[in-house]
């Protein structure tokens, strides 16, 4: 485990100048020895103070700091894997590069993210499932959170912001944020649904129902991100912005589009679900007691 570093070098006699590089004796295959200078040429430079090596390669670290008033970091990063970097590959064979520092911590991130988001759609699905004894219907539900990630870029294009790794935080917690719309209106319906002869009116009943709470709800939380959004303009503040307003406009764009999409997808499980009965010859219906 212990790293053991051993240098070979010359006596100290030996190397006190430049006239010991060129009386140097260089052992050749054939078992002879040559001056220095026959075999290779000295030329005087500035050299580097110190090499530093990764798994047997020269490295050199190369440090930047942005100016985000007059570029975003991964416009910067993406422009150099575009341009700079494969001019460089081309004039110097061999050449690699990878991305450290701040970097390599938001790839970090954002792969923990991704894993993140996956455990929690798979929770949603199943804290859905449970109570509505279907595994159907909560796809219905969860159908929001596409709409809630289109909402959230929409903001940022309309404030004018990048998406950055505080707004993918932002929209892993839209996610739980904007199936309640959708849960609240499915579980009215389902509720609903023995007090009317026909499911469409059944839905249509609870969509008039459900408007006034589902349109108050996504209302008042963002009004509640509004000073937050529009208004703050401290230093701390920056680094929440990206969140609120992933959680602000997303919540709202997935609300305006939940109110049309949800009823019509219920009525088209419903279809699917009376044309698979109909197809295996049971009764899309249960049948009238005599």
């Amino acid at each position: 485990r212990d790293d053991v570093k051993v240098m070979v070098r010359y006596p100290p006699d030996r190397r006190r100048s430049l006239h010991d590089l060129s009386d140097l004796r260089v052992h050749t295959r054939d078992g002879f020895e040559v001056p220095f200078s026959e075999v290779a040429a000295t030329e005087e430079g500035r050299g580097y103070a110190s090499i530093r090596r990764v798994d047997g390669r020269r490295s050199v670290n190369i440090t930047a700091d942005v100016d985000i008033t007059q570029m975003e970091p991964n416009k910067l990063i993406t422009s150099l894997e575009a341009n700079d970097l494969p001019e460089l590959a081309a004039e110097f064979p061999g050449l690699q590069h990878s991305f450290q520092g701040a970097r390599q911590e938001q790839e970090l991130t954002l792969n923990s993210m991704y894993r993140a988001f996956l455990v929690a759609m798979v929770m949603i699905y199943a804290l859905l499932a449970i109570p509505f004894g279907s595994y159907i219907q909560p796809f219905i539900v969860m159908m929001a959170i596409p709409f809630g990630l289109i909402g959230a870029v929409l903001g940022h294009l309309i404030m004018g912001m990048e998406l950055t790794v505080l707004s993918m935080f932002g929209v892993v917690a839209l996610t739980g944020v904007v199936v309640n719309d959708s849960l609240v209106m499915v579980d009215f319906v389902n509720r609903n649904r023995p007090k009317h002869k026909e499911i469409i009116d059944a839905v249509r009943v609870s969509g008039v129902a459900r408007f006034r709470a589902i349109m108050l709800t996504s209302l008042t939380t963002f009004a509640g991100l509004t000073p937050l959004v529009f208004f703050e303009k401290s230093v701390q503040a920056q680094f929440l912005i990206p969140m609120a307003v992933s959680i602000g406009f997303g919540v709202m764009f997935a609300t305006l589009v939940t109110l049309v999409l949800v009823p019509s997808l219920y009525m088209i499980l419903e279809d699917f679900r009376a044309s698979w009965q109909w197809l295996y010859g049971a009764p899309a219906t249960e049948p009238e007691k005599v």
